[in-house]
């Protein structure tokens, strides 16, 4: 079975209309034949290697070792020995975070990747060959974490629930069958945006139920330790501006980007920014504690961007500052970081330049 016919499947089954979550779900994570499931390579600088989009750490190295001294502290603060990352793509950022914690003379340090593709795990075996001792993988959260936690680029591509107003009221956007292809209709729901505002007709937006439930349930499995989760996204006032009126879902394939989910299903990623006033809020509704919220550029000069940069090359130091520079990804990239209950402390990356009150 193609995944299309999967999808018309599934849309006949549920009487003709589909949840765009669940459309959005099936699209990337079905079993051998979503855009994750499957063998297609991902990550990458450029379209010429086979990849769709880039992420930091494929950009530079800088960033996962920048990234390793928040984890650091975090680990020696909390008594933990260990980093779970969620998604670990090409296993560049495990990579970067393992060499680097060995040289600050913090590991070595048993390191748990959680990934639901197969073939993303075969790359990331090969990558980490080196620490293959230290390294596990796993198809679930463990019962209990004690644990620095990391996602990088993993919010977004949970799937999202859409609406649309029509300028009296809110319908939830589903997906139809089309003849051989797909098409939107939008139903009566009780679903409405986390912010009243002056939209205006023809809006549609995003409402985040899965990523929130992600961190709700992280929280009820982290016992001790923190977790950073960096991603593209707005607090909640931002998010939710009138003038956002077409949403933020967006698709990316061969380092273009469209806004089109219904075509080429299965052949890219599709995203959706994240409202991290609901992250906060669900972390802190789980019992986790909020050590910050900031720019990824902020975040990462705080943990040492400069100076790392200072002992590059000039290619690596181009390649680095796209990381921090505000029109690349240095302020569209957020950070937010947890502490498990009762481990709060000051952490690193948000000595300067934290937002938390912005949330």
């Amino acid at each position: 079975m193609t995944l299309n016919e999967l999808m018309h499947a599934e849309i006949a089954q549920a009487g003709g209309w589909l949840g765009f979550d669940r459309f959005m779900s099936l699209a990337l994570y079905a079993p051998g034949l979503g855009y994750y499931s499957g063998g297609r390579r991902k990550f990458g600088l450029m379209p010429e290697q086979g990849s769709d989009f880039v992420t930091a750490p494929e950009l530079s190295p800088l960033f996962g070792r920048a990234l390793a001294r928040q984890v650091a502290q975090a680990l020696q603060h909390s008594g933990c020995r260990e980093v779970v990352e969620f998604g670990a793509g090409s296993g560049a950022l495990a990579a970067q975070l393992i060499a680097e914690l060995d040289a600050l003379g913090v590991g070595p340090v048993r390191y748990r990747i959680v990934e639901l593709s197969a073939s993303l795990r075969e790359r990331q075996r090969e990558r980490l060959a080196r620490w293959a001792d230290r390294v596990e993988w796993l198809d679930a959260l463990p019962d209990t974490m004690e644990a620095v936690c990391v996602g990088n680029e993993v919010l977004d591509a949970m799937p999202v629930q859409l609406l649309a107003f029509d300028g009296q009221r809110w319908r939830e956007r589903g997906v139809v069958s089309a003849g051989a292809g797909f098409a939107f209709e939008d139903r009566d729901t009780s679903l409405r945006p986390p912010l009243d505002a002056a939209y205006v007709p023809g809006t549609v937006t995003e409402i985040h139920a899965q990523a929130e439930a992600f961190v709700a349930t992280l929280a009820g499995h982290l016992r001790r330790g923190a977790l950073f989760l960096i991603d593209y996204g707005f607090p909640e006032a931002e998010y939710y501006l009138p003038q956002r009126h077409g949403g933020t879902l967006m698709c990316h394939q061969a380092h273009r980007a469209d806004p089109d989910p219904l075509v080429d299903v299965g052949d890219k990623d599709i995203t959706a920014h994240v409202n991290f006033t609901g992250i906060a809020l669900a972390g802190q509704e789980a019992g986790l504690e909020v050590l910050g919220y900031t720019s990824q550029g902020h975040f990462l000069l705080n943990c040492g961007l400069a100076e790392l940069m200072a002992d590059a090359d000039l290619p690596a130091r181009a390649m680095a500052h796209r990381l921090m520079a505000e029109h690349e990804m240095g302020e569209l990239f957020k950070v937010i970081g947890f502490a498990a209950p009762g481990g709060s402390f000051d952490a690193l990356g948000f000595v300067r330049g934290d937002r938390s009150h912005k949330l």
